[in-house]
């Protein structure tokens, strides 16, 4: 049977984000492995106990602060063991491509790296893409998807205007959030080589249908919500919209602290889903 659950951005912040105010949590563990095309891979990891939580941020960022500044990280770690990469090109990993992207592979081997038989995975904007490519590659080994900032492209061409005219109908950005944006893609765009590819698009052999793996999408309502979020929506078995009203690409996950509905709903459809994982279990 096929369920899908809308959250609005009208939903009420649990106790969550109070809490994790108080707790103090352990500073996370920094180390390095190398893949097998030599590349030194940095990573964090947080959080004694539970099941594994795959983190991978967005371009042109870095783990520990799209991950841990912004109190995600530390949220999750509560309940689950969190491990947070720098992708290649980024943060303290080596840049073999000055500018480039990341690398679906390298989650792969990394996962490996630290036995990590199944996780759940969540990835923010170019991590979102990356994700996708791993729903792919690897679906076996994941207990949820997670899709922040980000979503998979419709492919069904009227499907996929009819929900860009939803997004067209919604207010825009204003102000500072406009300004904020067209400085971001300024220096995304100074950053990118004049030759490089497109940055880590999600892949097109991607049957949703055939995925028995949960998905929550997590998206600014100024950031093209209905569009990133159409085909999950008629395909996923499973799947969780999360709008947040106001937010743009940028203050979705902010520095400053991720909003708290952001935090709450993805710590709460993690641990809400973990049963998936020891029925699967029992099942084999």
């Amino acid at each position: 049977m096929r369920l899908i659950r809308a959250i609005g951005a009208t939903m009420l912040i649990g106790a969550l984000a109070s809490a994790s105010a108080l707790a103090q949590p352990a500073p996370p563990k920094e180390d390095d492995f190398t893949t097998s095309d030599g590349v030194k891979i940095h990573y964090f990891t947080a959080g004694a106990s539970g099941s594994w939580v795959v983190l991978i941020h967005g371009y042109p960022d870095n783990a520990e602060r799209m991950w841990f500044r912004t109190g995600i990280a530390p949220a999750l770690a509560k309940n689950h063991r969190i491990v947070a990469l720098d992708n290649r090109n980024h943060g303290k990993s080596d840049k073999p491509q000055p500018g480039g992207s990341g690398r679906a592979q390298d989650v792969v081997e990394l996962m490996d790296h630290l036995q990590i038989g199944r996780a759940h995975i969540h990835g923010y904007s170019m991590g979102g893409a990356l994700t996708g490519q791993l729903l792919a590659m690897i679906p076996q080994r994941f207990i949820t998807a997670g899709f922040g900032g980000s979503g998979v492209q419709e492919t069904d061409p009227k499907l996929r205007a009819q929900a860009e005219a939803m997004d067209a109908a919604l207010p825009k950005a204003q102000g500072e959030d406009a300004a904020g944006m067209e400085r971001f893609r300024a220096r995304v765009a100074q950053m990118r080589p004049a030759n490089a590819p497109p940055i880590a698009s999600t892949p097109l052999q991607l049957d949703l249908t055939t995925l028995n793996v949960p998905i929550l999408a997590v998206n600014g309502s100024f950031d093209n919500p209905y569009a990133k979020t159409q085909r999950l929506w008629r395909e996923a078995r499973v799947f969780e919209n999360v709008i947040l009203a106001g937010k743009t690409h940028l203050t979705a996950i902010a520095t400053s602290g991720a909003p708290p509905l952001y935090i709450e709903a993805t710590a709460r459809f993690i641990d809400a889903n973990d049963v998936f994982a020891h029925e699967r279990t029992r099942e084999r």
